[in-house]
C-alpha cells in the first residue's frame, strides 16, 4: 500500500493546528476569506440594525371593548390628544428611557406610530390609559406617565423585546458538537486518508467498509453513491441506496440492509454503524454545502470514521475531532501514476489525440470544440453538469470503451469527481470560469489551485493504458498560469460550514410569529454567534430566494422550510415556475398526480431539434428530480414517484440521443436563426420597396462601417450574396471580416450566410437613412422658400 501512517496525539494535534492558524493569521489578517461570503453577508446584515430587520406586528383596537374611560373622565378632544402624543414623542427623557429598554430610534418611531394610531383611531381606549391622558390634559399629571402604556404597546408591536436573549441562545452556534449527544456518547476513531486524485485513498477506505458488519458511505454526488451501491452488491455486501430523489432496497422484502450508500446530506445520524466513510472531505469548506460534511463529521454514529480527501483538510478535521474529544490517525497516499505538464500548448484542435479530454467552463466553448473535433471526422463524447446522471454515465462508458471509435472527450469541471474516465491528457481550453458572487452578479474568475489539481489529476488513471498523465492548455498564454496553479500548495482548510436547522427556525417562529421565513433567516444571521476560528455560516441566498418566491403562499412553517431546502437551480425559469406550482398545489392540499404533471411539462416530449430544445429537456429532467425529492418528504401529495421515475428513464434516453447529435443540433440552431433573419430581411425589403429602388452593389457599392479593432474600413463583397448553397468561412473574403466577426465565425456563433445578410441589411439601412435625410432636407428647403414668398418686412422689420 503506497501510503504512510501518522498518528497525531490529541493535544498535539490541537496545538499544531492552532499554531498554524495563528501564523497564517499574522501573515494575512484576512486569511479566513475561504468563508468570506458569510463574513460579507453577515457584515451587510449587521449594517442593518436588528430593529430594521424586525417587522412590526399591527395592533388593532378591539371593537367589542366598552369605552368606560369616557364615562369616567369624559371624551378626549382629538386635537388635544394629538398635541399630547407629539409632545411625548419629542421628549428627550422619553427617548432615553426607551433606549434603556431596548427601543432604538427606529423601533421607538415605529412603535410610536402604532401607539398613536391605536389612541386616535380607536373608539374605545383602555380605561387606565384614558384616565391618565385625561389627567395629563388637565395638568394633573406629567406626560412621562404615558411611557408604561406606550412600552406595553411597543412589546406587542415588537415581540422580540421580551425574547432577545432567548433568540440569542437559540442561534448560538459556537459548540455544534453538542448538538449530537448520541455521537458524543461513543468513543469514535477518525482515520483520515489524505492524498491527491488517483492515489487510491478512497479504495482503501472502501475495503474497510466492505468487510465491516455494518457501514455507511457518504458521497458528494448521486453518481458516487450509486457506484458504491452497485459495486458493494456485486462484491457480495448487501447495500441500500439513499439519495434525495431515490431509495433502493436490496432486500426483496424491503428490510433495511446493514450497509447503505448515500449522498452526504441524506446521511443518518440516528442509526449506529461500525464503519462510516465520508468522501471528498475538502467540501467542508464549500459555501453552499459545507454544512452537510460538518454534520456528518460531528454527528455520525460509527466506531470508525474513515475520511477521504485532500491533505489540506487535515487541520480542520483535527480541530473538529478535538471538539468531540476524539483522536485522529492520518494515512498519507501518493499518486499511483505520474503526471506532468507538457511544454507546449495544443494551439489547434487538429492536434488532439486519442485519450484527450478538453475541459471547458461554459457550454458555448463546448459546442464550438465539439464542432471542430467532429469536423476532423472524429467522434466526441460530451459531459457537463446539467446532463442527467444516465447521460453522463453513457458518455463516460462510450469514451472508456477501448472498442468504441469515440476517443476524445469534451467536458466541464463535472469530471472533477464522480466519474472514472480513461483520460490520457487533460487540455484546459480556458482557465477562467464564470461564477456568481454573493450579490448574484456574474464574474469571471481564475480557477483555484484546488480545482486545477482536481481536474488535472484525472489524467493518467491507474490501471488503464495511460500509465502517465499529461496536462496542457489550448492557448499558449495560459500555460505559464497552469504551471503556477499546479505548483501552488493548496491552502489549509481552517473553517467548516454550518446551517440553521429546522428546529432552530421553528423556535424563532414561535417567538416571532408574524415574521416571514426569509425575515427569520435574516434575524438569525444577525443574532447568531459563530466561532469564526473554526466555523462559518453557509450561503443561504438560494434558501432565501425560494422563501421569498413562495412567501405569498399559505404553508405551514415546517413544510415551507422543506420546500426552501429543495435542490433546484434558480437560474432556470422553467424549474422555478414548476417549483411555484408544486407549492401552490400543496397549499391547496391537492395531489400532484401523474396526469397533472404530464399536462404541466408537456408530456410526451419530442426529440430535440435544436440546442434550445435540448436545454429545455434538461430543465424538464430537473423538474422530475424535484418531484421525486418532494415525493419522499410529502408522499401523500406526490403519489406518482414510480411513474415519474419511468418518465426520467425515457427522458434520459432522449437526452442521450440529443447529446450524441450535439453538433447537428448546434448547426440546426444557427440555421434557424439564419432563416429567421432572412425572413425579416425579405419582409423589411418588401416594406421599403416603394421608397427605395432596387440597388445593386455594382451600381452603388456601400461600404461596411469600419471595425474599431482593426482600424480599417471593410468593403462589402459584391459577389457574396449571389452565392447559393452552404457557405464556409473560406467563402467570405478576408477583407469583409473584422476581428470581431472573424472570432464569432470561428466560435460558431455567426455563420457566413448570416454575416452576408447582416451586411446587406446594414447597406439597406444606410440607404434608407440617406434617402430619408435627403427628403427631409428637400422638404425643409421648400417650406423655407414658401415662407419667404409670403413674408415682406415692414418699416420696423415686422410682418405686414
Amino acid at each position: 500500500m503506497a501510503c504512510s501512517r501518522i498518528r497525531i496525539p490529541l493535544l498535539q494535534t490541537w496545538a499544531v493546528s492552532r499554531q498554524l492558524v495563528n501564523i497564517t493569521a499574522k501573515k494575512d489578517k484576512n486569511y479566513f476569506s475561504s468563508s468570506s461570503c458569510f463574513q460579507k453577508r453577515k457584515k451587510e446584515v449587521k449594517q442593518k440594525s436588528l430593529s430594521q430587520l424586525i417587522v412590526p406586528v399591527p395592533i388593532a383596537p378591539n371593537p367589542d371593548d366598552i369605552n368606560a374611560g369616557a364615562e369616567i373622565a369624559g371624551m378626549l378632544p382629538k386635537e388635544d390628544l394629538l398635541r399630547l402624543l407629539n409632545q411625548f414623542q419629542q421628549s428627550e427623557e422619553i427617548k432615553l428611557l426607551a433606549a434603556e429598554n431596548g427601543l432604538d430610534a427606529h423601533l421607538f418611531h415605529q412603535a410610536f406610530l402604532s401607539f398613536r394610531r391605536f389612541c386616535i383611531d380607536g373608539d374605545a381606549m383602555p380605561t387606565e390609559l384614558h384616565i391618565v391622558i385625561s389627567d395629563i390634559l388637565a395638568e394633573a399629571d406629567h406626560v412621562h406617565s404615558l411611557f408604561p402604556y406606550y412600552y406595553e404597546h411597543a412589546r406587542k408591536v415588537f415581540p422580540h423585546l421580551d425574547c432577545v436573549e432567548d433568540l440569542k441562545k437559540i442561534s448560538d452556534l459556537t459548540i455544534p458538537a453538542s448538538w449530537y449527544p448520541e455521537a458524543r456518547a461513543m468513543n469514535r476513531q477518525f482515520i483520515f486518508h489524505a492524498g491527491p486524485t488517483n492515489s487510491g485513498k478512497t479504495y482503501h477506505a472502501m475495503q474497510r467498509f466492505l468487510t465491516a458488519d455494518s457501514g455507511i458511505y457518504c458521497g458528494p454526488l448521486k453518481l458516487l453513491a450509486s457506484e458504491v451501491y452497485q459495486k458493494s452488491n456485486e462484491l457480495g455486501t448487501p447495500c441500500d441506496l439513499v439519495t434525495g430523489e431515490e431509495r433502493k432496497r436490496v432486500n426483496p422484502n424491503g428490510d433495511l440492509a446493514k450497509h447503505v450508500a448515500c449522498t452526504v446530506e441524506m446521511a443518518s445520524i440516528s442509526d449506529p454503524y461500525d464503519v462510516a466513510v465520508i468522501d471528498e472531505i475538502q467540501m467542508v469548506r464549500d459555501s453552499g454545502r459545507g454544512w452537510a460534511w460538518t454534520r456528518a463529521i460531528l454527528g455520525i454514529q460509527a466506531k470508525e470514521v474513515h475520511v477521504c480527501g485532500e491533505g489540506a483538510a487535515i487541520d480542520i478535521l483535527s480541530e473538529l475531532a478535538f471538539t468531540c474529544g476524539e483522536s485522529i490517525e492520518v494515512r498519507r497516499y501518493k499518486r499511483l501514476t505520474e503526471m506532468s505538464v507538457e511544454d507546449q500548448a495544443l494551439r489547434s484542435i487538429d492536434r488532439v489525440r486519442p485519450g484527450d479530454c478538453i475541459v471547458c467552463f461554459n457550454k458555448q466553448d463546448i459546442y464550438w470544440v465539439c464542432r471542430q473535433v467532429e469536423a476532423l471526422g472524429r467522434e466526441v463524447a460530451v459531459i457537463y453538469g446539467s446532463l442527467p446522471p444516465g447521460a453522463k454515465l453513457a458518455q463516460a462508458a462510450k469514451f472508456n470503451d477501448p472498442n468504441h471509435p469515440c476517443k476524445v472527450l469534451v467536458a466541464t469541471d463535472a469530471i472533477g469527481m464522480g466519474l472514472n474516465l480513461n483520460i490520457g491528457r487533460v487540455i484546459f481550453f480556458s482557465l477562467l470560469k464564470p461564477t456568481v458572487n454573493e450579490k448574484g452578479e456574474k464574474e469571471i474568475d481564475l480557477i483555484s489551485p484546488s480545482q486545477a489539481l482536481q481536474i488535472a489529476g484525472r489524467a493518467g488513471r491507474y490501471g488503464t493504458q495511460f500509465s502517465h498523465g499529461y496536462v496542457t492548455t489550448y492557448k499558449p498564454e495560459d500555460l505559464p498560469t497552469l504551471n503556477k496553479l499546479l505548483s501552488t500548495t493548496v491552502e489549509p482548510i481552517v473553517q467548516a460550514g454550518l446551517h440553521p436547522t429546522a428546529e432552530q427556525i421553528e423556535m424563532y417562529a414561535y417567538h416571532l410569529p408574524q415574521a416571514t421565513l426569509s425575515n427569520l433567516m435574516d434575524i438569525f444571521i444577525r443574532l447568531c454567534t459563530v466561532d469564526d476560528s473554526l466555523y462559518f455560516l453557509c450561503n443561504i441566498d438560494d434558501f432565501k430566494f425560494l422563501a421569498e418566491m413562495i412567501e405569498h403562499i399559505p404553508l405551514p412553517l415546517r413544510a415551507r422550510y422543506v420546500f426552501c431546502c429543495a435542490p433546484i437551480n434558480r437560474k432556470v425559469p422553467f424549474v422555478c415556475t414548476m417549483f411555484l406550482k408544486f407549492a401552490r398545489q400543496y397549499s391547496r392540499n391537492e395531489a400532484m398526480t401523474f396526469d397533472w404533471l404530464c399536462r404541466q411539462i408537456g408530456w410526451p416530449i419530442s426529440p430535440p431539434s435544436t440546442i434550445q430544445d435540448l436545454v429545455h429537456l434538461e430543465a424538464v429532467f430537473d423538474v422530475l428530480d424535484l418531484y421525486l425529492w418532494l415525493s419522499y418528504r410529502f408522499p401523500d401529495l406526490f403519489p406518482s414517484s414510480d411513474m415519474v421515475r419511468d418518465m426520467q428513464k425515457e427522458l434520459d434516453e432522449v437526452i442521450q440521443k440529443g447529446v450524441q447529435a450535439l453538433t447537428r443540433l448546434v448547426h440546426q440552431s444557427t440555421s434557424t436563426v439564419s432563416s429567421e433573419d432572412t425572413d425579416s430581411v425579405v419582409a423589411w425589403t418588401k416594406k421599403r420597396r416603394d421608397i427605395i429602388p432596387e440597388v445593386t452593389p455594382a451600381t452603388n457599392p456601400m461600404p461596411i462601417p469600419s471595425s474599431r479593432s482593426s482600424g480599417t474600413r471593410v468593403q462589402y463583397d459584391t459577389d457574396l450574396r449571389h452565392k447559393k448553397g452552404r457557405m464556409s468561412v473560406e467563402d467570405v473574403q478576408p477583407a469583409a471580416l473584422g476581428r470581431l466577426s472573424q472570432r464569432l465565425m470561428e466560435q460558431g456563433l455567426l455563420t457566413p450566410r448570416l454575416l452576408a445578410q447582416l451586411q446587406e441589411e446594414w447597406k439597406q439601412q444606410q440607404l434608407v437613412a440617406t434617402t430619408e435625410r435627403e427628403v427631409e432636407q428637400e422638404s425643409a428647403l421648400k417650406k423655407r422658400s414658401k415662407q419667404y414668398r409670403f413674408i415682406r418686412p415692414g418699416v420696423h422689420g415686422k410682418t405686414k
